[in-house]
């Protein structure tokens, strides 16, 4: 198989399923205003089909309104990471993508709390985001405790499949960084025979997280329950 995969870029894309969850409990006040008062700044143009139906490539600088580096975090659950990493790193620019609502406003209330500006929030599906990206424009991306779908029959549901990996290898520059974390084993073992194929090396996978990583909720909730957290780091090939 060729170190560099097929670029997954359609210009007429397929309807797509979504199988996650949109909305969960109802939303307090106080969210329901940083979703009404916050987003619309903070949420990239150009990224659904409505807003960009002949999928023409964005500019990645264009969101943050200067040339920097871009990382990307899918699947941003609470905030707790993608906040904890804008603060940690001012100089680069993140754009979290997160279809569940509830996720969205509470990452909101934590920018607005933190009062960090280099953020960027897609509140729908990181594959509308990946399809419109150039190629290799991100420069370090992140999975945090993604959905596991533990049945067999659903595992084709689960990010590390090549429907999303080839995307993201394709929008991720010659030597970026892929790291994911999950409490799962079946996770990882997926994840450390997919990703590969999809055009990375790994660099790691241990039971120790990075010297930057901020535990979030989903590990603080596996670790309650027992469960024994990885973490794998991969490269993007040159």
């Amino acid at each position: 198989m060729s170190d560099t995969p097929p670029s997954a870029f359609d210009p007429n894309p397929p309807r797509r399923n979504f199988y996650g969850r949109r909305h969960g409990k109802t939303l307090r006040q106080s969210q329901k205003g940083y979703l009404s008062e916050d987003l619309g700044e903070l949420r990239p143009r150009g990224i659904t089909v409505q807003d960009n139906p002949d999928r023409r490539p964005i500019d990645p600088a264009a969101i943050f309104g200067n040339d920097r580096p871009i990382w990307l975090e899918v699947g941003f659950g609470g905030g707790e990471h993608m906040v904890h990493m804008a603060a940690r790193y001012p100089d680069i620019g993140i754009i979290g993508c997160e279809p569940f609502i509830n996720g969205v406003a509470m990452l909101l209330g934590k920018i607005r709390n933190a009062g960090v500006t280099n953020v960027s929030v897609h509140p729908g599906d990181a594959r509308d985001l990946m399809d419109v990206l150039p190629p290799a424009s991100i420069s370090k991306a992140f999975l945090n405790y993604p959905d596991p779908w533990p049945k067999a029959r659903h595992h084709r549901r689960r990010f590390v499949t090549p429907e999303h990996l080839i995307p993201l290898a394709r929008v991720m520059q010659p030597g970026a960084e892929f790291r994911v974390a999950t409490d799962i084993p079946d996770y990882m073992r997926q994840t450390l025979e997919e990703v590969p194929l999809a055009g990375f090396d790994l660099v790691a996978e241990t039971p120790v997280a990075w010297d930057d990583w901020i535990s979030t909720r989903y590990e603080q909730k596996a670790l309650r329950e027992g469960r024994v957290p990885h973490y794998a780091t991969f490269r993007r090939k040159g």
